[in-house]
């Protein structure tokens, strides 16, 4: 980025100039000048607006609590607040983030599979409602995330097996009156894998993130950008046909797709068929945790399934990790040895060489991550906190015209 912002015939601005701060690259008004070839007088320009807007604080205003050197520029996490939502087929997970993306407060309840929107969502805005009393700053976005593809411009589901009776209803209207911030919509694959970004520090920056639960779904991670593809369909690997599947009737109404064999669903029936009492992909995975070995059996054979197909995807985009998570993920080390299984028989050398398979970052809370991340993501990009400092600085003026 400096290197780039050097270049450039449009000088850095303050919010790029932020995000710099945000990532570690800069922690002085000297590193800004640096990465950036700005002048003195434009980076105190650009780092007081930011200030005047509480996104960063300078060292000298935090000399009494943490001994900062007086030249110091830190972001002011608590400059404001996010929601995450993340619903599922059975589940609904709902968190405020702080602007780093430490969670300050949620709450998970289970729903009964099958709730329509107008039953499920103003209850949800309640839940919204109510950890938001325990917390000060202002809100500045949502992130919410839904299985299946989604319209992200249009904030709703638009093909979804697991949420029926959720295609093209938007969500945004549920929470007005309850907080007044802009909502962003992503499928529930992509938010996992915006959780790894936010998680590991940068540490990879080509990665394929497998949602392993109830239904399977893959998040992109390449040169450290999520691909969401060109109807946001990237990565429904669930809807794949494969010839062990040949015949089966699949719950998105076609026959042979990968879920039938591998997805959380099928398997819970073929786990109840041998005498087991089971109802969601979490009592399969509770079963195999407890050494049941029809179980993990079953989640070997699944992450075997998987496997072949992620093979084509590391020989095509030759990723540095495949990570999974999902309820599935869960029971990593029997879960992954299918996986592993598949994908070193399949996939060519030199893509496998360096090739690591590891457990989501954030466990069962990645799906919160990432709808966090989502958020953050967006409001606070460069362009939007240079939005943001516009109509600061045109508030006086109008205050002044009434």
């Amino acid at each position: 980025m400096s290197e780039t912002l050097r270049e450039s015939a449009v000088p850095a601005t303050a919010g790029e100039l932020l995000g710099l701060v945000r990532s570690g690259r800069a922690g002085t008004r000297s590193d800004l000048r640096r990465l950036t070839g700005l002048s003195r007088t434009a980076v105190v320009s650009r780092v007081s607006a930011l200030t005047s807007a509480g996104l960063l604080l300078l060292g000298e205003e935090l000399a009494s609590t943490g001994g900062r050197p007086p030249g110091a520029l830190v972001f002011n996490r608590d400059a404001g607040v996010v929601v995450a939502i993340a619903i599922g087929r059975s589940r609904s997970q709902i968190a405020i983030f702080d602007l780093e993306g430490t969670e300050v407060v949620s709450d998970s309840r289970d729903h009964a599979v099958g709730v329509e929107p107008d039953d499920l969502m103003p209850r949800v805005a309640e839940r919204v409602a109510t950890l938001l009393r325990e917390v000060e700053p202002p809100v500045a976005g949502i992130g919410l995330s839904l299985p299946g593809t989604v319209d992200p411009v249009r904030g709703l589901s638009i093909d979804s097996p697991v949420m029926a009776g959720w295609d093209g209803v938007e969500l945004a209207p549920y929470l007005v009156g309850v907080v007044e911030a802009p909502l962003f919509v992503a499928n529930d694959a992509d938010v996992l894998a915006r959780s790894e970004l936010l998680g590991r520090s940068g540490s990879f920056h080509d990665v394929l993130v497998v949602k392993a639960s109830t239904g399977l779904g893959l998040g992109i991670i390449a040169d450290g950008r999520v691909l969401s593809g060109h109807v946001g369909a990237a990565g429904e690997i669930g809807h794949t046909r494969v010839d062990a599947a040949a015949g089966l009737p699949c719950r998105c109404g076609a026959t042979g797709c990968l879920e039938t064999v591998a997805g959380g669903w099928a398997l819970v029936g073929r786990l109840a068929e041998s005498g087991h009492e089971v109802g969601h992909v979490r009592d399969l995975v509770a079963l195999a945790l407890h050494g049941d070995a029809v179980a993990r059996g079953l989640l070997r054979d699944s992450g075997r399934h998987l496997g072949e197909l992620l093979a084509v995807a590391v020989n095509l985009l030759n990723p540095q990790a495949v990570v999974i998570g999902g309820d599935m993920g869960n029971a990593f080390d029997t879960y992954a040895a299918g996986v592993r299984e598949s994908i070193y028989a399949r996939a060519a050398a030199l893509a496998t060489r360096d090739l690591q398979i590891l457990p989501a970052t954030h466990g069962d809370r990645a799906g919160l991550v990432g709808c966090a991340a989502l958020a953050l993501d967006h409001v606070l990009s460069p362009a939007a906190v240079d939005a943001r400092l516009v109509a600061q600085a045109q508030r006086p003026t109008a205050d002044a015209l009434r």
